[in-house]
C-alpha cells in the first residue's frame, strides 16, 4: 500500500519575528499618531517633520535598550537557575532524581516507566540538569548574542516603521496634504503588517490586519481630535 509523507508545518515563534513585530508595531503607531496630533494643532511640515523624526530616535534608542535589557535578564535568570540546579543535582541528588520521576509521571508514565530514564540521567550529568532546566523549569539556553541582535532588530524595525507615516510629509511639504496621504499610507501599512504577522504566528491574517489598523487608527484619530481642540 503506497503511503503519504506526513508533513507537518508548525510556527517556531523565532525570536527574530517577535523583536520586529515588537518594533514594526510601535514604529508605525506611535509616529503616525504624533504626526496626526501635530497635523491638528500646527500648519507646518517641517515642525512635524522634524518632531517625527526626534520621535523615531528617540523611541528606537528606548525600545531597543528595553529589548536588550529584557534579553539580558532572561540570560541571567537562566545562569542563574543552571548554577542552582548543577548544585543540587550534586548536594542532594536523591530529591532531584525524585524530581525528575515526577515530571516523567506528569506526561502520564508510570514510577516503573520512568525509573530507567531517572537512572540513565543519574549517570550523565550534564544531560541532567538539561532535562531539570527544559522540562522542570520551561527554560532554554539564549544565544550569546540575544542581547545585542534583539536591541538592533527592535530598534531597526521601529525606525523603519516610523519612516511611514513621515515620508508624505517630506514628499508634499504641505501639512494638510501629508495627513491625508500619511493616513491612507500608514493605515495600509498597518493592514500589511498585521497580514503577514497573522500569517507568521498562525492567527486568522484578515482579522490580524482589520485589529492593527483599527487600533492604529483610533490612536491617531484621538491624537488628532485632542489637539484640534487644545488648538
Amino acid at each position: 500500500m503506497p503511503t503519504v509523507e506526513h508533513i507537518e508545518r508548525h510556527f517556531t515563534g523565532s525570536e527574530l519575528i517577535r523583536d520586529i513585530v515588537i518594533g514594526m508595531s510601535d514604529g508605525l503607531t506611535v509616529p503616525f499618531a504624533l504626526a496626526a496630533g501635530l497635523s491638528g494643532a500646527v500648519n507646518n511640515s517641517r515642525i512635524i517633520v522634524v518632531a517625527g523624526l526626534a520621535e523615531i530616535a528617540a523611541g528606537s534608542i528606548a525600545m531597543g535598550l528595553g529589548g536588550y535589557l529584557a534579553a539580558k535578564s532572561d540570560s541571567e535568570h537562566y545562569e542563574h537557575e543552571l548554577a542552582r540546579e548543577w548544585h543540587e543535582i550534586r548536594e542532594i541528588p536523591e530529591a532531584e532524581a525524585d524530581e525528575v520521576s515526577q515530571v516523567l509521571e506528569s506526561y502520564g508514565l508510570t514510577q516503573q516507566e520512568a525509573a530507567p530514564v531517572v537512572t540513565a540521567l543519574r549517570e550523565r550529568p550534564k544531560d541532567w540538569v538539561d532535562f531539570m532546566m527544559r522540562f522542570e523549569l520551561g527554560l532554554q539556553k539564549p544565544e550569546p548574542s540575544r542581547a545585542r541582535n534583539s536591541a538592533l532588530t527592535i530598534a531597526l524595525a521601529y525606525i523603519a516603521g516610523g519612516i511611514i507615516p513621515l515620508s508624505p510629509y517630506m514628499i508634499s511639504g504641505r501639512p494638510h496634504l501629508g495627513f491625508l496621504i500619511s493616513v491612507v499610507v500608514t493605515l495600509i501599512a498597518l493592514g500589511i503588517f498585521g497580514f503577514i504577522k497573522g500569517r507568521f504566528t498562525g492567527t486568522r491574517a484578515g482579522r490580524g490586519a482589520i485589529q492593527t489598523m483599527i487600533i492604529g487608527g483610533l490612536a491617531a484619530g484621538a491624537a488628532y481630535l485632542l489637539a484640534r481642540a487644545i488648538s
